[in-house]
Order: structure tokens, then sequence, then C-alpha cells
């Protein structure tokens, strides 16, 4: 069995599934540790092995899969799909994300007041932040 693969980069695979438009694209959130396998940072050329557990950061949310099927190559998206179970938690409901308050347009610097009532919104959404 010489062309069974035992292993791949992290960025290829993530590529190869369909994870991530380009493998460039897939190297760059590696570079800026949006990618953990198995909880650990790794680099671009981390080899992911069957079974591994890979979180990915994408537009504010993890999404979390499971390796099943080791891929070095670009494949169509059925293929893609039996390479990896997806463990990503359902998003929350759109009503359920906080929204952040606008200032209209033009309206300037915020007084010492409204700097205050701003603050005070933010604690309630987000709680304490300057601990």
């Amino acid at each position: 069995m010489a062309g069974e693969v035992t292993s791949a980069r992290v960025d290829a695979w993530l590529w190869a599934v369909r994870m991530y438009k380009t493998r460039s694209a897939a190297t760059a959130a590696c570079r800026a540790g949006h990618v953990r396998v198995n909880g650990e940072r790794v680099k671009a050329a981390q080899a992911v092995r069957e079974g591994d557990e890979i979180r990915s950061r994408e537009g504010g949310f993890d999404r979390i899969v499971v390796v099943r099927k080791l891929l070095v190559k670009r494949v169509g998206a059925p293929v893609a799909a039996t390479a990896l179970t997806d463990l990503t938690p359902p998003p929350p409901p759109r009503t359920e994300i906080a929204s952040v308050p606008v200032r209209d347009r033009g309206a300037g610097r915020p007084t010492k007041r409204d700097r205050r009532e701003i603050d005070r919104l933010r604690e309630e959404i987000f709680g304490r932040t300057d601990e």
C-alpha cells in the first residue's frame, strides 16, 4: 500500500475539504492563530491524522470538525463532506446576538454623559470589561 496517506498538512487538508477557498487563506488562518488541532495552535505545516479535532475560527464563531479521511488534493463537495465530521454547534438565533449601538453620523464626539451611558450599556451586554 504505497499510495496510502498517513498524515497531511493542516492547511492543505483544510483547503482540500473546502473549509477555505484557497490554500493561502488556510495558511494565513494558521499563521494568525485561528486554527487549533486537538486544542493546540498550529503552524500550517503541522501534520493531521485521522481522529484529530480541528477548530477553525470563522466569522466570530468556532467551526469544530473531526478528521475522518485524509486528503491532500482538493476534491468535490460530496467527497469532502465524507472526509470530516462537523461538530459545530448551531449558531445562536439572530435575536439573541447583541446589537451594537450606533451613533448618528455627524453627531460628533460623545459627551461625558454619553460616554457613561455607552459604558453602562456595554457592561450590561458584555459584562465587566476593565478587569
